[in-house]
């Protein structure tokens, strides 16, 4: 979880022309560097899980309240429209989308489900309260697999085997993937390669400057390919890390102390 916090904040300053990039060498963080709403949608699953956890209790209602009551608290953190018009709506239906929202909020649960299976069960409840198409599930799914696999101390061999034989090709590397690539948030075209931008890493920083080198949904990939490089690599580096927590305000860092004090 942590890892995606740190890959939003980072990539939030390169994902808008014309500051996006492809190149690796670049500030992790800037003045202008601020968390966005793949950190808000991450910090309201974790809230879900909270809360399903103490009330002992089912998740898709506690993520419906949590995703409404933390994206009404900051309605500026860049949603998209669709998205929007979800968590300021009364009556909130899921709403079809394509897009890769549910694979950047969900790495709690990976953190959280006790098996591969559970954490794969627990990723689609993520998902279709928004996203409740086929391809959005995917790269939810695809996403918390990773990452358990990756804390669970599979090596990158493995993990790009399951991602290819279950979800994704995995075909082309960052540098076939780089020089036409093009800012998309459709899952299909988005979380693979923020997946791949974690298997060619060599650390955790190494991971976020793979993803947002892409020129692409920068803090959104750097937020994949970061949740789960800190799985894979035992943690965020404190240097790191503490410039994403100087950027949370006191009550998301609340909900993340109260989250690893319960799952970590």
């Amino acid at each position: 979880m942590r890892g995606a916090i740190v890959g939003d904040i980072v990539g939030s300053v390169y994902e808008a022309r014309p500051y996006r990039i492809k190149t690796k060498e670049f500030p992790l963080f800037v003045k202008q560097s601020r968390f966005t709403d793949d950190t808000v949608t991450t910090v309201a699953v974790a809230d879900a899980l909270i809360e399903a956890y103490k009330e002992k209790k089912g998740l898709s209602m506690p993520l419906r309240e949590k995703l409404r009551y933390w994206c009404q608290k900051y309605p500026d953190a860049g949603y998209g429209p669709c998205f929007k018009e979800w968590f300021q709506a009364e009556a909130a239906k899921p709403y079809g989308s394509y897009g890769n929202g549910a694979a950047m909020r969900v790495s709690p649960v990976a953190w959280v489900g006790r098996s591969l299976h559970e954490v794969q069960y627990l990723a689609e409840l993520t998902a279709v309260v928004t996203h409740d198409t086929q391809e959005a599930i995917t790269g939810a799914v695809a996403v918390a697999s990773a990452i358990y696999l990756a804390r669970t101390k599979n090596n990158k061999e493995s993990i790009r085997s399951y991602i290819q034989q279950y979800y994704y090709p995995m075909e082309q590397t960052l540098d076939l993937i780089r020089p036409g690539y093009q800012f998309t948030s459709r899952t299909q075209e988005s979380v693979p390669q923020g997946i791949e931008a974690f298997l060619e890493s060599e650390s955790v920083e190494d991971s976020i400057r793979n993803a947002i080198s892409l020129g692409g949904d920068s803090d959104t990939q750097a937020a994949i390919a970061a949740s789960i490089a800190e799985a894979y690599y035992g943690g965020i580096p404190q240097a790191v890390w503490q410039g994403a927590w100087q950027r949370l305000t006191p009550e998301l860092k609340e909900v993340l102390i109260t989250f690893e004090r319960i799952f970590k």
